[in-house]
């Protein structure tokens, strides 16, 4: 693992020291390391989906997704096992999601639609299957608020508990992400719809 990943440990090490400047040029200095690894996964994901045969969408939910997501997953699971509660875990899963779409989101569309209305142009983004990835993900957010809520009623905390408990509680967790793949990848492919025509 060292051997593969030593390119990427020698990059992030041109990270200033936090105690710099009050943290600022360290700040920027990640956010823009995370921009651009983030650029790279997408594009090796996107080669990846191609020489599947996979549809972009499906690249964007499975690989991209992983990909983008898994230092979320792990800052998650550091926050949760040194913290007395699952608060900060809870809250730093909900806040990257946040910032991923309002800004991931915003900030593109934002830019696109300044510079169509300099070229004097109308912007527009089919969005193929939002309605249902967007119905998909609001109920499995449910499902796992739901059970949040449950566990702190009964266990008295989002975490621990009985073995069987934290197990039943794992392979829900798994499940709803199963589910959201795959009825989202049935939508891309249009099997499934719950519209009958694009929302643009």
């Amino acid at each position: 693992m060292h051997f593969f990943a030593i390119g990427w440990k020698l990059l992030f090490a041109c990270c200033p020291p936090p105690h710099w400047g009050g943290g600022i040029p360290a700040f920027v200095a990640a956010i823009a390391f995370i921009g651009a690894l983030t650029a790279v996964v997408g594009e090796i994901a996107g080669a990846m989906g191609c020489v599947m045969g996979l549809k972009p969408g499906v690249t964007a939910i499975t690989f991209v997704a992983i990909g983008t997501s898994l230092p979320d997953t792990f800052a998650s699971m550091k926050a949760a096992t040194e913290s007395s509660h699952a608060d900060a875990a809870v809250g730093n899963v909900t806040g990257s999601n946040s910032v991923n779409v309002f800004l991931g989101l915003g900030l593109p569309w934002v830019i696109g639609v300044i510079y169509s209305k300099g070229e004097n142009e109308e912007y527009k983004v089919p969005a193929k299957g939002l309605d249902l990835s967007v119905v998909l993900f609001l109920s499995c957010c449910l499902v796992g608020v739901g059970i949040l809520v449950f566990r702190r009623c009964v266990v008295k905390g989002e975490l621990g508990g009985s073995k069987a408990g934290r197990i039943a509680s794992c392979l829900v967790f798994v499940s709803l992400w199963l589910i959201y793949i795959v009825f989202s990848c049935l939508g891309q492919y249009d099997v499934i719809s719950i519209s009958d025509k694009e929302v643009k």
